[in-house]
């Protein structure tokens, strides 16, 4: 059974909505600024991808901000494929989103009346809830068929794009709403710089000379349908989902296995699910966190998978313009991929000026035209040590 992409949306720290989200990205333009939503003073450090161009409509006040985010993204993509209760049986339509730190600012408002003695507001505790995002779609557009919340650090948008696919192959549903989100806060930054492994200078996957990531806010959402479905109603059909891997390292919170073993194997089961062999692939979309472990890691994986193939595939990491955006990171990433596919552009790694002679492999670091891509992998790793994979394919023919 093929499954294929029908809609997408996007807020990002370089553009809300898809359209200036993948001209800014094919464009190099960094979405990395000093903080403004919350003080940073007592924090070391103090830039992310944080989102300003975005403002949420009036049905959404009463919702914590990562939730805004992902609903936004998800109205978006709901209305680029062209949904209504006459095309689609909503029964037969799942949701399936993914997020690292789900509705945290009102957890954060919760703790701190909690702290001062006032009781919790029960809007704030409905709001933290991983699952209310996700129960917020599934009323907004009368979706009966499952509804899953996921959360797998940096692989969850990958892998709930993975998992909506899997629903529809299974024959549970024609249709699925599959996004990932996460939004700044105090909360998680305080986390996050605890992890060590933030940078200071500018993120720079494959550099000689970096020394961590940056994170970021965002949301991104994509449509999936079974393509008999998506024919019968006259959708646009963007590309087809024709692999998925998803494992784990079982190794360490933050750093790959030794022997990139997790990620190796999460590329090949990709591969498999899709049958298709190494050299199908023309393009990847690395996880390239700019950390010295991951980015050696993942280039490893590479060689392992393509053999001498590795050094001349191009690859790209969307994470040189966007900063790390968590559970948002795979999503907007496959919605990368799919553009890539439709344009036969690249988007380029900016801050590359070094290459690492042990990251010998093609970064792409110039806007590229007139690409022949046809298909392309897409590599998620979180922390904790969740992998996913994805390969995608053109509009199938018809």
């Amino acid at each position: 059974m093929k499954v294929v992409i029908t809609g997408m949306g996007a807020v990002t720290p370089i553009g809300t909505g898809v359209a200036p989200y993948w001209e800014n990205l094919c464009a190099g333009t960094s979405g990395i600024r000093p903080i403004t939503g919350f003080d940073t003073e007592d924090f070391a450090f103090r830039r992310a991808g944080e989102i300003s161009d975005w403002n949420s409509t009036a049905d959404l006040a009463d919702s914590d901000r990562a939730t805004q985010l992902m609903m936004t993204a998800a109205r978006e993509a709901w209305n680029d494929a062209a949904w209504t209760p006459n095309t689609i049986d909503s029964r037969r339509a799942g949701i399936v989103l993914a997020t690292n730190f789900g509705g945290v600012l009102s957890g954060t408002r919760i703790l701190a009346d909690g702290l001062s003695g006032i009781a919790a507001c029960d809007a704030d505790v409905a709001e933290y809830n991983f699952q209310s995002c996700a129960d917020r779609a599934a009323s907004t557009w009368s979706l009966y068929g499952p509804r899953v919340t996921l959360s797998l650090s940096c692989s969850s948008g990958t892998a709930a794009l993975g998992c909506g696919a899997s629903l529809i192959r299974s024959g549970r549903v024609d249709a699925v709403l599959t996004g990932g989100f996460d939004a700044l806060s105090p909360f998680c930054w305080s986390g996050l710089g605890a992890l060590r492994t933030m940078t200071h200078d500018e993120l720079r996957p494959f550099d000689e000379r970096r020394d961590g990531t940056i994170f970021s806010e965002g949301a991104g959402a994509l449509v999936v349908e079974r393509l008999e479905h998506a024919r019968a109603r006259g959708a646009t059909i963007y590309a087809e989902i024709c692999g998925y891997g998803l494992n784990n390292n079982a190794y360490h919170l933050t750093a790959p296995s030794k022997d990139s073993a997790g990620t190796t194997g999460v590329v090949n089961m990709a591969l498999r699910d899709a049958g298709m062999e190494p050299r199908s692939i023309d393009h990847i979309n690395a996880h390239g966190t700019g950390t010295q472990h991951n980015d050696r890691s993942e280039c490893a994986t590479i060689h392992q998978v393509f053999g001498e193939r590795g050094r001349t595939i191009p690859v790209t990491a969307n994470k040189s313009i966007l900063g790390h955006t968590m559970g948002a990171a795979g999503s907007l990433e496959a919605i990368a991929s799919v553009l890539t596919l439709r344009d036969t552009i690249i988007p380029p790694t900016i801050n590359l000026e070094q290459q690492d002679s042990a990251c010998d492999i093609a970064v792409v670091t110039a806007p590229t035209s007139s690409v022949p891509v046809t298909s392309v992998l897409s590599i998620s790793a979180g922390i904790g040590g969740t992998n996913a994979a994805i390969v995608l394919r053109g509009k199938p023919a018809a």
